[in-house]
């Protein structure tokens, strides 16, 4: 096809090209835009919401915000802090490499007098996690499946992936829920992306029953909402004094 430039006269009558339309840009490719972000002593915060839904009803059953921290391969250290609908007490976890720190929730009862943090080697996402998020896009693995699996229209990417193999790819995913019934549960997800290509939104939803096959779960759909801001802002996540700390919890 011929492409044609439309020549006008001025009102001097020199002649004047009338620029060729602007060409789409590419799209930007999410993992490679997500690499590029991943600077140590840099992150990304998020907020979330977590609702259960059974068919018209909806109940929101936690609220996050939190920051995650980076190194070259991905999280390097979190801090997150959730608010449940049971629990008066906010729960904060700090996570640094593969220790976590965990306060306030569930936890605020169970530590010995005097201390504020227990440790342990688990449960990134604290007690909360087992109603958070389960898809991380800050984890290049993680996102290389998604892109995988899903389909990309415009600034969309939409797709399914089953536990088991977020377990394969995810380590957000494996130590936020170590405990759950079914790995076959499928996730339906939606990640908004930016023009630079980075993930500003992940919609998910998967039956409720895949973490809790009871009863009360039986028919509900878990969706949870985080959208993440500030991409490639500076971040400084420490550790609680160890006085404030105990590695011991009441059963």
């Amino acid at each position: 096809m011929k492409r044609m430039i439309i020549i006008t006269l001025s009102a001097g009558g020199a002649l004047l090209l009338a620029p060729l339309p602007a060409q789409a840009a590419a799209p930007k490719d999410p993992v490679r835009a997500l690499k590029a972000k991943l600077v140590a002593g840099h992150g990304v915060r998020f907020t979330e919401t977590t609702t259960l839904v059974d068919g018209s009803d909806k109940q929101v059953l936690q609220r996050r915000t939190g920051t995650f921290q980076f190194s070259r391969k991905g999280v390097a250290a979190a801090d997150i802090t959730a608010k449940d609908r049971r629990e008066t007490v906010p729960e904060r976890v700090i996570t640094i490499g593969k220790v976590s720190y965990l306060s306030g929730g569930l936890w605020a009862e169970k530590l010995p007098e005097g201390k504020r943090w227990y440790r342990t080697g688990g449960l990134r996402g604290g007690g909360a996690g087992f109603y958070g998020q389960v898809i991380n896009p800050v984890e290049p693995s993680t996102l290389a499946a998604l892109v995988k699996k899903g389909k990309r229209a415009g600034n969309t990417l939409t797709g399914t992936i089953t536990f088991k193999e977020l377990d394969k790819v995810s380590p957000w995913f494996g130590a936020s829920i170590p405990l759950r019934f079914h790995d076959d549960t499928k996730v339906s997800y939606r990640l908004t992306l930016s023009g630079a290509g980075l993930v500003t939104k992940v919609s998910s939803s998967y039956a409720a029953t895949g973490v809790f096959d009871t009863s009360g779960f039986e028919g509900k759909t878990m969706t949870i909402d985080t959208r993440f801001t500030s991409w490639g802002k500076r971040v400084s996540i420490k550790a609680p004094a160890p006085a404030t700390v105990s590695t011991k919890v009441d059963d």
